[in-house]
C-alpha cells in the first residue's frame, strides 16, 4: 500500500511539473508568424522529459561522419523538405530519422521564436514532451550519441563562458556550457544556437534570472525574443 501511494504521489508530481511547463511554453508559441521570412527553412525538436524528478532536455551528438559540424552537440533537426507541411513536420521527421522518435511519441507543445544560423537558414525550435521511457535508436550516419541534461542547468550552470560579438549595431552573445554527464562519464560542450534555444526554454519554464547575462527581458520574454530576432533579421536582410 505504501509503495502504491508513493508511486501515485510521484505520478501526480510529474503531471503537475509537466502541466506547469506546458502552460509557460504555450505563452511563447509563435505559430507560423515567421514562416514568411524568405530564407531557407530548418527546424529542431527540443524534447523535454521528466527524469528522477527533474525536467530534462534531450541532446544529440552529431556523427563524425557528417561534413558540417561533426562531433557537436545539437537537437534533432535539419532542413525542411518539400513534403513537410510546416516547421513541426520538419522537426518530427528529422527526429524520427536521427533518433527513432516516432511522431506519436512526441507531444508537441509549441513553436518558439526562430534564430538564423551561420548558413543563413531560419531555424525554428519546436518543443515537445516525450516519455522518460523513450529508448533512442541513433542513426549512426547522423548521430553518435544521445544524452539528457537537467533543464535547470541552463539557469545555474557550474561551467559556463560567453563571448560577445558586435555586428553593426547588433550585439550578440555566444553562450557555452560544459556539462559533466554522470551517465556517460564525459563532458559535453553545448554552445551556439543549441545553447540559445535551451536557455530560452529554461527561462520560459522557470521564470528565474540566470547566473549569467542574457539578452532577454524576463518580464516580456516573448516580445524581447521576437524583437531580438527581427533586429537581427533586418540587419541580415540588408546584407543579402
Amino acid at each position: 500500500m505504501a509503495a502504491a501511494a508513493a508511486a501515485a504521489d510521484e505520478a501526480r508530481g510529474r503531471l503537475a511539473m509537466k502541466d506547469k511547463a506546458t502552460l509557460q511554453l504555450m505563452k511563447l508559441d509563435v505559430g507560423d508568424k515567421f514562416s514568411h521570412i524568405p530564407l531557407p527553412k530548418a527546424s529542431v525538436l527540443i524534447p523535454l522529459t521528466i527524469k528522477d524528478g527533474k525536467l530534462c532536455v534531450l541532446f544529440t551528438l552529431r556523427s563524425m561522419k557528417l561534413r558540417r559540424s561533426p562531433g557537436e552537440v545539437c537537437f534533432p533537426g535539419g532542413r525542411s523538405e518539400p513534403a513537410d507541411k510546416d516547421e513541426v513536420a520538419t522537426a518530427l521527421r528529422e527526429a524520427e530519422e536521427e533518433i527513432g522518435l516516432r511522431p506519436e511519441q512526441a507531444e508537441v507543445i509549441c513553436r518558439l521564436a526562430p534564430l538564423i544560423d551561420k548558413t543563413n537558414s531560419l531555424v525554428t525550435p519546436v518543443v515537445a514532451f516525450i516519455e522518460d521511457t523513450f529508448q533512442a535508436y541513433p542513426n549512426p550516419e547522423e548521430v553518435s550519441d544521445v544524452f539528457f541534461v537537467p533543464l535547470e542547468y541552463f539557469i545555474s550552470p557550474s561551467k559556463y563562458k560567453a563571448m560577445t560579438f558586435q555586428n553593426g549595431n547588433f550585439t550578440y552573445v555566444i553562450h557555452t556550457f560544459e556539462y559533466d554527464d554522470p551517465e556517460h562519464k564525459t563532458t559535453f560542450t553545448i554552445w551556439g544556437l543549441t545553447a540559445q534555444f535551451a536557455i530560452y526554454v529554461a527561462l520560459a519554464i522557470f521564470g528565474e534570472k540566470p547566473t549569467y547575462k542574457v539578452n532577454y527581458d524576463l518580464d516580456t520574454l516573448k516580445s524581447s525574443a521576437e524583437n531580438n530576432f527581427m533586429e537581427y533579421w533586418n540587419m541580415t536582410r540588408s546584407k543579402l
